[in-house]
């Protein structure tokens, strides 16, 4: 999830502000950022439009060379 992170890092969000705006907690984001828990679609939408972007520009690539 180094994408996730680039931009959190860019907005100048902490672990703790993303938390809150997805209405989840610290840790539960920390886990999915750092590839602990499984990232449900979802999720991946609700931190996408945080940032403007598209599931597919902060997931994709990485999913493809999972594969």
């Amino acid at each position: 999830m180094e994408r996730l992170k680039e931009y959190r890092l860019k907005f100048h969000y902490s672990h703790r502000q993303m938390a809150e705006l997805l209405s989840i907690s610290k840790t539960y984001y920390w886990q999915l950022e750092n590839n602990k828990r499984r990232l449900s679609y979802d999720m991946a939408v609700k931190m996408a439009t945080i940032f403007g972007v598209t599931p597919d520009h902060l997931f994709y690539e990485e999913y493809k060379t999972k594969k």
